[in-house]
Parts: C-alpha cells; sequence; structure tokens
C-alpha cells in the first residue's frame, strides 16, 4: 500500500514531512499538556491569520516571514500579560485569539478575496516540497538541541514555579524560549496542517502518551511514536479514500486518546 502512494513525488514529500512533522509536534506538546498551554498554542495557530494579513498589506512575497515575526511577537505579549495576573489566563488569551483571527479575516477577506487563503485553515500537505520537508527537518534537529539543553528546567517549571525559582531559574526566560520556539514551529508548518487542527496535533498525541506513561522517559517516547503512527496511517487512509490529510491524522490520533482512556486503569 505504501509503495504504490510513494509512486508519486508529491506523495514522497509529504510522507516524508510526516516523518518529520509529526515527532516534533509529539515531542512540543508534552510540554504544552504539562504546563497546561493547549488554550496558549490554539490562539498562536489562529493569530496566523493576522501574521499573514500583515504580509499581505505591506507586500511581503513570503509570508512565512511576516507569520513568523508575528507568532513570536504575539507569543511573548501573551506571556508578557499573563505574568501581570490582572484577569485570568483564559480570558487574555481567548480575547488575543478572537482579536488576532478578526483582524486577520478583515485584513485577507477585503475586496472579497479571502478563498486565496482559506487553504490556511485546513492546510495541504500535499504541496510541501522536497526543500521545505529539509527546512522542518533541520527545525526539529534544533528542537532536539534545545531539548537536550532546556528540558530539564522547562519540566520543572510546569511542576511548580515557585519551586523553579526557589532554585534559582530564570522562570520567565525559560517561558519565552519555549514560546518562540513553539510560536516559530506553529508558523512554519501551518500551512501543510491547517489552522483549524494544528492544535489537535499538539495536544492529543501528548495527552494519549500521558494516559499509558509512568515517568517522562515513556511519556515523550509515547508521545513521539503515537504522533508517528497517526500520522503515517492518517496519510496513508486520506491518499486512498480522498480525504485531506490533515484531519484524518486528528481522526486517528482522538481515537487512539479513547482507546488509551480505557486502557489507563488496567495499568494504574
Amino acid at each position: 500500500m505504501i509503495s504504490e502512494m510513494l509512486k508519486y513525488e508529491f506523495m514522497k514529500n509529504a510522507f516524508l514531512a510526516v516523518l518529520v512533522i509529526t515527532p516534533l509536534f509529539g515531542l512540543l506538546g508534552t510540554v504544552v499538556v504539562s504546563k497546561k498551554m493547549a488554550f496558549f498554542s490554539d490562539a498562536l495557530g489562529h493569530s496566523a491569520l493576522t501574521g499573514m494579513g500583515i504580509g499581505v498589506l505591506l507586500g511581503i512575497a513570503d509570508t512565512d516571514l511576516s507569520m513568523a515575526l508575528f507568532g513570536v511577537a504575539f507569543a511573548l505579549l501573551l506571556n508578557f500579560i499573563k505574568r501581570k495576573n490582572v484577569i485570568s489566563n483564559d480570558t487574555v488569551i481567548s480575547v488575543f485569539a478572537s482579536l488576532s483571527t478578526a483582524l486577520g479575516l478583515v485584513i485577507l477577506s477585503k475586496g472579497g478575496n479571502f478563498s486565496k487563503y482559506s487553504g490556511l485553515l485546513v492546510g495541504d500537505i500535499l504541496s510541501i516540497s522536497r526543500k521545505q520537508v529539509i527546512i522542518i527537518a533541520i527545525v526539529l534537529a534544533v528542537t532536539l538541541i534545545f531539548w537536550a539543553v532546556c528540558f530539564n528546567s522547562l519540566h520543572e517549571i510546569s511542576i511548580s514555579e515557585s519551586l523553579a525559582k526557589s532554585r534559582g531559574l530564570n522562570v520567565k526566560l525559560y517561558d519565552n524560549l519555549f514560546a518562540i520556539l513553539l510560536a516559530l514551529i506553529v508558523m512554519l508548518t501551518i500551512k501543510w496542517v491547517g489552522i483549524l487542527i494544528i492544535n489537535a496535533l499538539l495536544i492529543v498525541p501528548a495527552a494519549a502518551a500521558r494516559n499509558l506513561s509512568s515517568n517522562e522517559k515513556e511519556y515523550h517516547i509515547f508521545s513521539v511514536a503515537i504522533a508517528l503512527f497517526c500520522g503515517i496511517m492518517g496519510l496513508l487512509l486520506s491518499y486512498f479514500i480522498n480525504v485531506a490529510a490533515g484531519p484524518m491524522i486528528v481522526v486517528f490520533a482522538a481515537i487512539i486518546f479513547f482507546i488509551t482512556l480505557f486502557v489507563r486503569p488496567l495499568l494504574k
């Protein structure tokens, strides 16, 4: 079945992209879930519309750049406002997510042209090029280096910020570094994954892995493995039944999650 699918160059590129993107999301998702950042990452995805809109307004040919810059600024601004503790985090994130979505739609729909950008909502991994796959592979390598250097600190912060501060960790710095990394990866991959489902690919494999794991090592291994399995199976099935690959991958991930819910009591 896979050999038949890989007869086409665009399917080869999509398959390679899945092999790179899904482990990347599986890895990031462990911290997103542990730090209860699901709403934060969802807001980041929606902010891509405004990032693209700004790029279009400024006449920037490569809107990936404007999305990346806006995504980083958006993530840092959210972190800054969250630390002020003026109102609840959920409320702040919801307001900013709504604003960035609406503003992006206003800009991109000017003159009735939003149909040109509607593909951003569901993504199209079949349109990815080999060069873009290589770029994402480099990002994965950078992320692995970041993980090796910073994960222990991120994990400690996710358990207790006050404890991390008492041990001399710069919580603000690590929070901002992770927010920047998450923003860049979300913006870099959103054209192929889609705004509507990118958060699901971050959250669901990690949530399923948490149901199965008894320690941090298992948590990471299971999250990456589940994300990779769902990515391959979702792409394969989408090819044979002719549906969008991104949503199909999420459907597989959700099925795995519900299976782990039933299995979880047996592992305790």
